[in-house]
């Protein structure tokens, strides 16, 4: 999290700097993104850059470094009340100026959000750990009911579609037609052996009546029934 601090914005009406700080070689150790007006990070060249994508860089680029409006206020509220040596001592010495940034409350917010996230995602690692037993339990009584009972299931079902199959051909128009097919020509040969037997005076006539009567008339319904379906599927 870096921000650029105005460290010398509204103090330098109030306190005049010292003429030998711009003397001292020494070079500041802080992070260039600090001071926002004395550094400017090097940009892509325009000619390689759509100016869509220059305006999202510097957008995304602002809002990152930059605090907002009253988060700037607060740090240079901060700020205002130290002196040119005290704020001389955050730009040269590292531990002093992590000690201030650390002490912002807006860090502060940072920093206890990032605690608790960690702590959340420490948790939730553990209880997954514990889980770890359970889903490989799951796990192998799954492979066992690929392995076995899935199989079974699997035959049995490959056995019953086949009967239905079966059953299906067995209901079919045409199968239908050609039972009644077979059926006839079963009556018409009962009718002429039953002829033989009145010829041959194996039966008398008012038995012989009686039967072929009835299998002449049994003929003759399934006949139109035949013809019948013929004609539908046409």
């Amino acid at each position: 999290m870096s921000w650029r601090f105005p460290l010398f914005g509204s103090n330098s009406q109030q306190q005049q700097p010292d003429p030998n700080f711009q003397d001292n070689p020494t070079q500041p150790w802080y992070p260039q993104s600090v001071v926002g007006s004395s550094s400017h990070p090097s940009m892509p060249s325009s000619s390689n850059v759509g100016p869509h994508q220059r305006a999202s860089d510097n957008s995304q680029s602002s809002s990152r470094a930059q605090p907002s409006p009253a988060e700037a206020a607060g740090i240079i509220a901060r700020l205002k009340d130290k002196s040119v040596d005290e704020l001389q001592r955050l730009l040269k010495d590292k531990e002093a100026y992590n000690a201030f940034f650390n002490s912002l409350d807006q860090v502060k917010t940072q920093n206890n959000l990032r605690d608790e996230l960690r702590k959340e995602t420490v948790q939730l690692a553990r209880e997954n750990l514990e889980k770890e037993q359970r889903i490989l339990e799951l796990r192998n009584q799954c492979t066992i009911i690929r392995t076995t009972e899935l199989a079974a299931a699997q035959d049995r079902l490959a056995e019953l579609e086949r009967q239905k199959d079966e059953i299906m051909r067995s209901y079919s128009p045409a199968a239908l037609l050609d039972k009644l097919q077979k059926s006839m020509a079963k009556l018409d040969e009962e009718s002429e052996e039953l002829h033989q037997k009145f010829l041959e005076k194996d039966i008398d006539l008012p038995t012989f009546v009686q039967k072929y009567k009835k299998l002449r008339a049994a003929y003759h319904k399934q006949a139109l029934l035949h013809l019948a379906g013929k004609t539908s599927l046409r």
